[in-house]
């Protein structure tokens, strides 16, 4: 996503790009001004580097988290509440605004997908909140898909939204066919557990590359992409914590080996690194006054 910084992407109702000159940058208070520095110090550096700073940062994040959260599973309940943030504003822009302009609905399928899996395997192994919560989160999602195919479909821009769900969906199915958790279930529920794990890991992938192909962001998308980064985020630190304290035994309770650890790491990696991408610029615009926080 770094390409995201050089294409001159809109945040605001105005379409401002979010570059600056020289010029205006003189005229940003002194705390913009400094943020704006360390962001153009960011931006010069090698991808390495950028790869290295986002996993030193993930690994702060995780070990404030850690130390700050008593209970755990509130960070995957935060997970789910902060997607269902996302949908609400998503829900705003459709029914105020009566546009989905911006909008990946190939996105929004994917999640789904993922949702629906998850509630499946979910509802054999144990009925819980987080039950509930996707309940909520995948009729949402499928309210959101049914506005951009059917009652918005006027503002659709499929032609932006070109990226083909087999590039994620089939890889997914064929990878959790062979590695996949250890669950003490049938093997139908450890496939599905490892198949919406990385359907998942890649379902904003498209959103990602049509608001590349769009060169421009509105707002409220850009809300609620932000709004699954921080979402995405607990999700992959709670799993990293439970693992981190059972010092492997999670490993052996829901794992194939290492080889499931690994796959689903770095699947969650790549995710995470791609979204944190985009939630710098998300900041540095809401920092320079070219993004506003919905209302």
């Amino acid at each position: 996503m770094e390409a995201l910084g050089s294409y001159p992407i809109s945040f605001g109702s105005g379409r401002v790009p979010t570059t600056s000159d020289g010029d205006e940058s003189k005229r940003l208070p002194n705390r913009r001004r400094s943020f704006q520095a360390a962001g153009d110090w960011l931006r010069r550096r090698s991808t390495a580097a950028k790869i290295g700073l986002a996993v030193a940062a993930a690994v702060a994040a995780m070990f404030v988290l850690k130390h700050t959260v008593t209970n755990h599973n509130y960070l995957f309940i935060a997970s789910e509440i902060i997607h269902a943030a996302g949908l609400l504003i998503l829900a705003y822009k459709l029914t105020t605004h009566k546009t989905c302009s911006g909008m990946s609905s190939k996105s929004q399928e994917l999640t789904a997908l993922f949702l629906l899996v998850r509630l499946i395997f979910g509802s054999i192994m144990e009925v819980d909140v987080y039950t509930f919560l996707d309940s909520i989160n995948f009729i949402a999602t499928v309210w959101v898909i049914y506005m951009i195919r059917s009652k918005l479909k006027n503002t659709y821009n499929k032609a932006l939204d070109n990226f083909h769900l087999y590039y994620v969906v089939v890889p997914s199915m064929v990878l959790s066919l062979f590695i996949f958790p250890h669950v003490h279930y049938n093997p139908m529920v450890r496939v599905l557990w490892a198949f919406g794990v990385y359907v998942e890991s890649f379902s904003m992938l498209p959103q990602l590359l049509m608001m590349q192909n769009a060169k421009m962001i509105e707002p409220f998308t850009a809300h609620y992409v932000f709004a699954m980064g921080i979402s995405r985020f607990l999700a992959f630190a709670y799993w990293v914590i439970q693992v981190y304290e059972t010092r492997g035994r999670y490993l052996l309770l829901v794992g194939h080996g290492y080889f499931w650890f690994m796959a689903a790491f770095i699947a969650e990696m790549i995710q995470s690194f791609i979204l944190s991408d985009f939630c710098y610029y998300y900041a540095k615009s809401v920092m320079q006054g070219k993004l506003r926080m919905p209302v």
